[in-house]
């Protein structure tokens, strides 16, 4: 089952090509409602504290309040939501931008859900995620100029990156490398391979 979780912050609509087909979960995290909105997505469930919502409540959803002094983020009880309801791939819209601390938050979220073998994927139109740990992943060529692999890992082996403009065949990058930022996928798709190690895979806009 795949789900589909809108959180705050800014998005850049026309380059946001996940959308939901009609069995998949739509939920909202407060003002991640919004976003959907303005995508044009209907949503099954919306949860959080609502602080930030700054509109009455819709009719016809499920509607899930949370304290507002809790220890997890609306984000994340929305990701909790999805698993709880038989999700194994999560799609999460927005929640790139604006708040530092919220980026890295989610961009937790991708590592946690990689490690439970749940595939996921965040998206802002601006940019978009992935997470792997010893594994590969096909990036196909879209509107995101660039795409950069940034190590979490102090140290990533056997990296290999086929298909793009500045290849890497079995290397080594530590954290603070920046070898592997700002490639460009050259033909239909690229192959970005790890074989030990884990990291995140960004496709950027050039804004």
């Amino acid at each position: 089952m795949k789900a589909f979780i809108y959180t705050g912050g800014r998005i850049n609509k026309q380059n946001i090509t996940e959308h939901p087909k009609s069995d998949d979960i739509c939920i909202a995290a407060d003002s991640g409602y919004k976003n959907a909105k303005v995508l044009g997505e209907k949503v099954d469930v919306l949860l959080g504290d609502f602080d930030s919502i700054g509109e009455p409540l819709p009719d016809g959803i499920k509607v899930i309040t949370v304290p507002a002094e809790k220890d997890f983020t609306d984000t994340q009880l929305a990701v909790q939501t999805a698993l709880d309801m038989g999700a194994n791939e999560i799609v999460i819209v927005g929640g790139l931008g604006g708040r530092l601390d919220h980026t890295l938050a989610n961009l937790g979220l991708l590592q946690k859900l990689g490690d439970m073998r749940v595939h996921a994927v965040a998206t802002d139109g601006y940019n978009r995620v992935r997470y792997i740990n010893g594994s590969s992943t096909l990036i196909a060529k879209s509107q995101y100029k660039y795409v950069s692999v940034l190590p979490i890992d102090k140290k990533i082996k056997g990296v290999d990156i086929e298909g793009c403009k500045y290849p890497l065949k079995n290397a080594t990058l530590m954290r603070d490398d920046t070898l592997a930022v700002s490639n460009e996928v050259t033909g239909n798709c690229a192959l970005i391979s790890v074989r030990k190690g884990a990291c995140y895979i960004i496709e950027s806009v050039d804004e």
